[in-house]
Order: C-alpha cells, then structure tokens, then sequence
C-alpha cells in the first residue's frame, strides 16, 4: 500500500497537469498530543527510509520520495493558529493535496471512450461469474479445436429480464464492497473470506475555531484491539478546492444480513444493503465534536452538519488486527478439482482487488500501472517463453 500510495500520489500529480485536472498542494499535518509524540516521530523516521517505489522516474531518485518534517507545537500552531495548546508535536508533509475527484473520474472515463477498443457499459451489474476450462463444443470453434480457457460473466443491464453472458480470457475484479463477494460465489462455503463493513461519515462545519485554517490537519489514528491494528485514520480536518470544510470520518461498524439459503440449495445474499447507510444523518456528530476538540478545541457542535457517507470495504473486523490492499489471483483451474488455493500459476486469470480504502484514490493509477505492467505483462511473456 505504501509503495502504490506514493507512485500514485506522483503520477497522479503528472496526470491532473496534463487534462488540466484542478488540484492543490495544500499539505498536511499530524498532529499529536504529548502520549501520542512517539508515533509521530516513528512516522517520520519511516519516512525517511523510504525508497522509490517500482516504475519511478529514475530522475526523482535523487530527491526524498516522501519529504516529512518534525516541528514542535508552537510551530504547527504558526501553520495552523487554532491547534489546541495541548498539541505538542506535528508531522509535516508538503506533498499531501487534494483533488476534483469528480474531474478526474471524467478524465477516466475520457480516457476508455478515447482507446481504441475501449467501451463502458452503464447501469449494469455482474450477477454470475463462472470458470471456463474450454471446450471443442465452444461456439465459433473449429472442429476439433479447443477454445481459450477464461471466465463467463453474465451481467444484466437496467431492468432486463434476460442477462447477457460473455467469455472473458481475463477479469480483473475491482468492484469494490462486492469484490469479495464475486469470488465467494466461486469458492466452497468453508474457504469463503470473511466480510467487514464499517459505515464513515463526514460533517461539514461553519463557525468559530477555523478561521485560519488552510492545510489537512489529521489527528493521531485510533488503534484498535491490537497495537498496530489500526481501524481508522481518525476524524480529520479536510479542505476541498472551494475551500469548504468537513470533518470525517468517523467508524461505524455495520451488520450485513445473514446470506439465505434457498429451498433449491442455491443461496441469496443482499449484496446492496449497504446502499440504505448511505444516508447522513446527526446521530454521529456528538462523538465527532469530542474527537475534533481534542486538536480544535474552539469548534463548536452548533457548526457542524451532517454532509455525506461512505463504507469502508474491511476485510478484518473490529476484535481483529489490520489488512488491506490484498491482490488475489486465481485461475480457472483453481475452481475445478479441489485445487482452490494451490497456489500454482496458469493462465487467463482473475485478479480480485480487496480492501482497498484509504489512500485508494491516490494509489488508483498505481494500482492500475501495477496490475497491467507487473502482473498481467510479465504472465503473458513467460507464456510466450514458454511455447518459444
């Protein structure tokens, strides 16, 4: 995550200066009270030791990939004026900004339109994933010859009754919370992976306390049961390019309703119900009002509103530790025969994204750059090897 974040947060910054993508280097700091100036400090030497992630310019090498800098309280307190007095310490990072994320899902977008061959289907869900180990029978084949292994995706289109079926050589499974929930379909009940969901909710802020606000000021994160089990980044100040603020989010951990099984065998999850806490509204504001005064004490709860949701896609839950950010590969085969989780490599895989939370923006042109150049290029030259 580490790596993905900082080559992402790079050629994130190219990208928004060739589309013309509105951004804004306001930087951030970590500010920590007097108990907390160890983990501070423990940040910023990891910082330092950083070396360039894969893919960099070799010309960057020369230059610290993540400049931080250690200041005392009375100097956050000249960045940031309203800092309580208890903070004691901050972690200053330069390079931290912010982003129209609207435009650049545009560019995105542009970006498939634009490639030749590039296509988006809209208003289309995937209801069925299915492995393909060929077959001569394969529609279009020659006689005798074997179609190419893959993936059946059936995916239904607005309000179809009939769904549309396609033979995929390769799926990369990034959708998010259902990601895990699109390989669970293909593996047995007792290799299904545990799913976590936890509720953020953001709040905006009018009145006193923040008249001289102009950087990302983050608390200290909480832990959780374990001691690097971190579970949130903790409830943070953030700007946006209209100079708006909003603090969030917090951690509210939901309860997915139990999967049902179906008289025929076949089983039925709620794979939307998330969609229904998506709705702000004022019931986390008082916990949210304790946690910013304890960096921004004149903020007052009368300033706050609730603005907007989102869910965190967890793969451990909260008695657990920490994980994000996994890439899982399987292949046709692994669904055939008992083989799930063999480990051996084939061909035409399925790459399922899990986790991905914060900073998954930042890291989203990384990830893509990682996925392509080193997972799927590298698998199709040693298969070229292979038959040379």
């Amino acid at each position: 995550k580490t790596k993905l974040c900082l080559r992402g947060r790079h050629i994130l910054y190219e990208h928004c200066q060739k589309h013309s993508i509105p951004f804004r280097k306001t930087g951030k700091l970590v500010v920590a009270q007097e108990h907390q100036r160890g983990y501070i400090e423990n940040l910023h030497a990891k910082a330092q030791q950083m070396a360039w992630p894969p893919h960099s310019n070799p010309e960057s090498l020369a230059q610290s990939v993540l400049p931080t800098r250690l200041i005392g309280g009375d100097e956050a307190r000249v960045l940031e004026p309203d800092l309580s007095k208890s903070i004691v310490a901050a972690l200053w990072s330069p390079e931290t900004g912010i982003i129209d994320s609207h435009a650049l899902m545009s560019s995105f977008e542009k970006d498939i339109k634009d490639t030749e061959g590039g296509a988006l289907v809209y208003s289309t869900r995937v209801v069925r994933v299915d492995p393909w180990l060929g077959s001569s029978q394969a529609k279009g084949s020659a006689s005798g010859e074997v179609a190419e292994k893959g993936w059946v995706v059936q995916t239904v289109t607005g309000d179809a009754e009939e769904s549309d079926a396609m033979l995929a050589r390769t799926v990369i499974n990034a959708s998010g919370l259902a990601g895990p929930m699109v390989l669970n379909s293909l593996l047995p009940k007792d290799l299904r992976l545990p799913m976590y969901y936890a509720r953020g909710s953001y709040a905006s802020y009018k009145g006193p306390g923040v008249a001289y606000v102009s950087h990302l000021v983050y608390p200290c994160p909480g832990t959780g049961r374990t001691e690097h089990g971190f579970q949130s980044l903790g409830t943070h100040l953030t700007l946006d390019l209209e100079d708006n603020i909003r603090f969030g989010p917090d951690l509210d951990w939901l309860d997915p309703p139990p999967i049902r099984e179906n008289p025929d065998g076949t089983e039925e999850a709620d794979t939307d119900f998330w969609t229904k806490h998506l709705v702000p509204d004022e019931s986390r504001l008082k916990l949210m009002h304790e946690a910013v005064n304890e960096y921004l004490p004149e903020v007052k709860f009368d300033g706050l509103q609730p603005d907007y949701c989102g869910v965190r896609p967890k793969l451990v839950g909260p008695d657990g530790g920490f994980q994000d950010f996994v890439f899982r590969t399987n292949y046709p085969e692994d669904f055939s025969g008992g083989k799930v989780g063999s480990g051996e490599e084939g061909a035409n895989p399925m790459i399922t994204l899990m986790g991905i939370e914060s900073p998954g923006l930042t890291s989203s042109l990384a990830i893509a750059e990682m996925i392509v150049d080193d997972m799927l290029y590298k698998q199709e030259q040693a298969g070229e090897a292979e038959e040379a």
